[in-house]
């Protein structure tokens, strides 16, 4: 990869800002969890992997922030640390899976300094950074022999290094594929309204030579109707226990018209991103964005002043649209239910 998401250096956060690509490719440094926090929420970072990791490192951050006299002090302000960078984005578990990690580290030393604890967070944090690189390889990996020789391949949204601490779920598939001769090329949705699809897939596999062609989200349905796509890889926000998954709003109408013409379409996440407490997709909370993000394109309005807009940024793709979902651990298929569960406990 030739661009880092997201790192831990010089006692900083730095994260490149995904809302000034692909014009610029600028990077951010962050000292404190709340300019981290309002990152997360303004999309400077964004994709489920990736926001998991800009919380635990935004709580590092949050730990060394705090003045306190007492253990029961620093704990306090600690949970208002976690509460802060848990109201960000509500969807993606992948946040409160990493906020539920590092308040275990931080209590696993209870009885340490508080220079200890801090110290622990921080290579809590710097630790699920590596091991999502990690995870995105076996994810790549384990998906790969999925794809047909030969394939052009339709993704929506952006699953790829920058939604992760690098490589990618969906794109870690796509990657690994094309690197073994799988992948002749990529359509991606533009995904509307923040154009993941356009300005980061894009940018993201022109960067790496892997052929791109831009499509807008309209288009899918006359392109699989051409027989011009072979399968379908996206990723996820959050799966339930029966493997209904949220992700990209958008994903539920390409994994229909997948399945109306006889297309695969794969799920690509890490078991982290398993809700097994949520038994299915009608329990997950989706977030609404502000209206101006459907109303404007970089604060040029598009539509007429005072209109009625809705503008959920997920979707829900029931679990009977998906061929398989592919994690890190291995390829669940069929019953979901008990494969996810499996998985999760591998």
């Amino acid at each position: 990869m030739s661009f880092r998401t997201i790192e831990w250096r010089d006692d900083a956060v730095f994260m490149i800002d995904q809302t000034r690509l692909p014009m610029e490719e600028v990077y951010n440094r962050y000292t404190d969890f709340t300019s981290v926090a309002e990152a997360i929420k303004g999309m400077v970072v964004r994709g489920a992997p990736a926001i998991g990791v800009a919380a635990a490192m935004g709580i590092a951050l949050g730990a060394r922030e705090i003045v306190a006299d007492t253990p029961e002090s620093f704990f306090r302000q600690l949970e208002n640390v976690c509460q802060v960078i848990g109201r960000t984005r509500p969807t993606a578990v992948n946040l409160f899976w990493a906020i539920e990690r590092m308040k275990g580290v931080a209590e696993a030393e209870r009885g340490s300094s508080l220079t200890a604890i801090c110290e622990a967070l921080r290579a809590e944090a710097i630790a699920i950074e590596q091991e999502d690189l990690a995870i995105c390889k076996a994810i790549g990996s384990n998906g790969a022999a999925l794809i047909p020789e030969g394939s052009t391949v339709l993704t929506h949204c952006n699953a790829g290094g920058l939604a992760t601490a690098g490589y990618g779920t969906a794109l870690g598939v796509i990657r690994a594929a094309h690197a073994a001769g799988r992948v002749a090329r990529v359509f991606a949705d533009e995904t509307r309204p923040w154009l993941q699809g356009a300005r980061l897939t894009t940018w993201e596999l022109m960067k790496d030579n892997i052929p791109v062609t831009l499509i807008s989200d309209n288009m899918a349905g006359f392109f699989m109707a051409r027989g011009e796509i072979n399968c379908c890889v996206v990723g996820a926000d959050r799966i339930a226990a029966n493997g209904d998954t949220a992700n990209k709003i958008g994903t539920y109408s390409v994994a229909v018209l997948a399945k109306e013409h006889g297309i695969p379409f794969y799920v690509a996440a890490p078991v982290s991103t398993f809700d097994l407490s949520c038994p299915d997709g009608s329990r997950i909370p989706i977030e609404e964005r502000p209206t101006t993000e459907v109303t404007h394109i970089r604060g040029l309005p598009i539509a007429p002043e005072g209109v009625s807009v809705r503008n959920p940024s997920f979707d829900v793709t029931p679990a009977r649209y998906i061929t398989a979902i592919i994690t890190e651990k291995g390829v669940a298929r069929g019953n979901f239910t008990s494969r996810l569960a499996a998985l999760a406990k591998a």
